[in-house]
């Protein structure tokens, strides 16, 4: 049967071919229209975002507009000095051609977004995709109704549609979606999905970026300003509800700091959210029903040492913290994302580093010391996608540093000009003069040892500090 997304993708491949996409005056004019989306459509925004998971409007302008805002300005910024040929260093032979690299479009390329910030996961991409040059089919999520109804609706009246299309599609639908030819897709989501993605990419040869979560462990030396420490995990996990796929997952410090931490994140948590979190208007709620029984699930691990309570009816799970958890417990089989905090007990940074080195890497490893001599072990003797030395999440507000897994937490990266570069095929072009022929039949037959000598000569690659003996 034909597949129902052939039609479109057939449309959009004759736009890229056309060439329409890739003048820099046109792609300047589409990302200024998106600019104009998110302006004028900021408090539509908020709004569906607060209907779908009661996103506190703060944190909704700050992840979802802010951001977005950031990333438009940087390739606006920049973009022409990212289009420019970029000029290569050539060898003997080649001293009178030219060589460089052309920056090109992919071109027809799948954007699929992500329920948990579904503004800014499905737009920044996007961004890096218009700046490169490219056609783009954009799939948000389908949990995030109101979300993807907004996408839907309104940012089509923005973009060119010949070359930029919005499309609505759960699971059996993108699964037809992926059946098609696509020069590039870039996916957030989970690693489960992830795999799926991928596979169907593999029957085009079909390049991908994977932005996929995991369980990023956060390290609390003895060492530090426990005030402070409990302040910032506490709004790294609880922000969003803790639905952030760079959220600190589990705590490692000793049994002497996890008692000092215990009192502390109970007054932060006060402090931020009142005595009843479920009143205060800067607490979110889990997306879906399947998503609140899952969560609801790994409060049986470990100990319930704050919050814990909860309410179906409206999605409801307290910031809580958990102790006295076992790394056979499910909490720590799958990555958390809720308001819930691990933390588990290691005698010393040597047993933390060897616990976090044993499992999948994970997207971001946080560590926190007054010693940055501390700090920088973990940073060394770890690996993870991105690292933040005494705070969490603020790594991803800079569009300067380049934002993405490695191993089970994805692959690929982005945010600022990593996006331009992951949209983009670095194409080596050299061009030779026409004539001066008599030096290239240097290379050609019949050979001889003379001929190795002076081709020796044209193209080697010097080690430096090598002196050569005229």
């Amino acid at each position: 049967s034909e597949n129902p997304y052939a039609g479109l993708v057939g449309r959009l491949r004759a736009a890229w071919l056309s060439g329409k996409t890739r003048p820099l005056e046109y792609r300047v004019a589409q990302l200024e229209a998106l600019g104009r989306f998110l302006g004028e459509k900021q408090q539509d925004i908020l709004e569906a975002t607060a209907l779908d998971m009661r996103k506190p409007p703060f944190e909704a302008e700050f992840s979802e507009v802010l951001l977005c805002k950031n990333e438009l300005n940087e390739a606006l910024n920049n973009l022409s000095q990212w289009v420019k040929d970029e000029q290569a260093d050539k060898n003997l032979a080649t001293q009178l051609d030219s060589a460089f690299i052309r920056k090109d479009p992919y071109g027809v390329v799948l954007i699929i977004g992500a329920w948990n910030y579904p503004i800014y996961i499905l737009l920044a991409p996007l961004i890096g995709a218009i700046a490169a040059g490219n056609c783009v089919i954009l799939k948000p999520s389908e949990v995030t109704k109101n979300s993807e109804n907004l996408v839907v609706e309104a940012l089509p009246r923005y973009l060119d549609n010949d070359c930029f299309a919005v499309v609505t599609a759960g699971v059996e639908e993108t699964t037809r979606l992926l059946e098609n030819k696509f020069d590039y897709i870039f996916f957030t989501g989970s690693p489960r999905v992830g795999r799926m993605v991928m596979m169907a990419a593999a029957k085009h040869l079909t390049p991908v970026t994977l932005e996929l979560g995991g369980k990023n462990p956060c390290y609390v030396s003895d060492s530090c300003d426990v005030q402070n420490v409990a302040r910032r995990v506490a709004w790294g996990r609880f922000f969003n509800a803790g639905q952030t796929c760079i959220a600190p997952d589990y705590v490692l410090c000793s049994v002497e700091m996890r008692d000092k931490l215990v009192p502390a994140l109970r007054e932060a948590i006060t402090e931020f959210y009142g005595s009843e979190p479920r009143n205060s208007p800067d607490f979110a709620r889990i997306v879906g029903d399947k998503q609140f029984q899952r969560v609801r699930a790994l409060l049986s691990s470990g100990r319930v040492a704050i919050g814990g309570q909860t309410d179906e009816r409206e999605r409801y799970i307290a910031p809580t913290v958990l102790v006295d958890v076992q790394p056979s417990d499910p909490a720590m089989q799958e990555e958390i994302f809720g308001p819930i905090l691990l933390i588990i007990t290691v005698a010393s940074m040597d047993e933390a580093i060897d616990f976090i080195n044993s499992r999948e890497r994970p997207l971001v490893v946080y560590a926190f010391s007054s010693n940055s001599k501390v700090v920088n072990q973990v940073l060394e003797r770890t690996s993870s996608g991105g690292f933040c030395g005494n705070d969490t999440l603020m790594h991803v507000t800079l569009t300067s540093l380049p934002f993405g897994g490695i191993g089970s937490s994805g692959l690929g990266m982005y945010h600022g000009r990593f996006t331009f570069d992951t949209f983009t095929h670095h194409r080596g072009c050299l061009q030779r003069g026409a004539g001066l022929e008599p030096i290239n039949t240097l290379r050609y037959p019949p050979y001889g040892a003379h001929k190795m000598g002076l081709v020796r000569t044209a193209t080697t690659v010097k080690r430096r500090g090598d002196c050569a003996l005229l």
